[in-house]
């Protein structure tokens, strides 16, 4: 019998170009910057988590080999869609209108690379 261990996603690296206006992007819609170190010329690590969350994500520089707005799927879950479209376009990003899909009511973005983004709210089963 296998012991019980948990796998827990604690940090996912997103491609970025310039990592400032990442930085900025990222904190003007709320996350929070964590660490910001460069140990080396070719290593620059941010580290930025959304409010709550038990991942964060991590920009810079020497840090993938992933194209810079590649990644497609993210996503975050939130308690209320309408109230994270509002902030989302407050802070002047192009997000898409809350739609109901069945399994959630979603809203949609993209970073300034174009890493694309999905903000769910759950659906309520009962």
């Amino acid at each position: 019998m296998l012991d019980h261990m948990d796998w827990k996603i604690e940090l996912v690296a997103i491609p970025v170009t310039d990592v400032d206006r990442a930085k900025d992007f990222y904190t003007s819609i709320g996350f929070n910057a964590d660490h910001d170190h460069t140990p080396s010329p070719e290593i620059r690590f941010v580290q930025l988590t959304p409010p709550g969350s038990g991942c964060s994500i991590c920009i810079g520089r020497g840090l993938t080999s992933a194209a810079p707005g590649s990644v497609e799927g993210m996503q975050m879950v939130v308690a209320s869609a309408d109230k994270a479209y509002e902030q989302l376009i407050a802070a002047g990003v192009a997000a898409t209108p809350v739609e109901d899909m069945g399994w959630g009511r979603f809203t949609f973005f993209a970073d300034p690379d174009g890493n694309k983004w999905a903000v769910q709210e759950l659906p309520n089963y009962s």
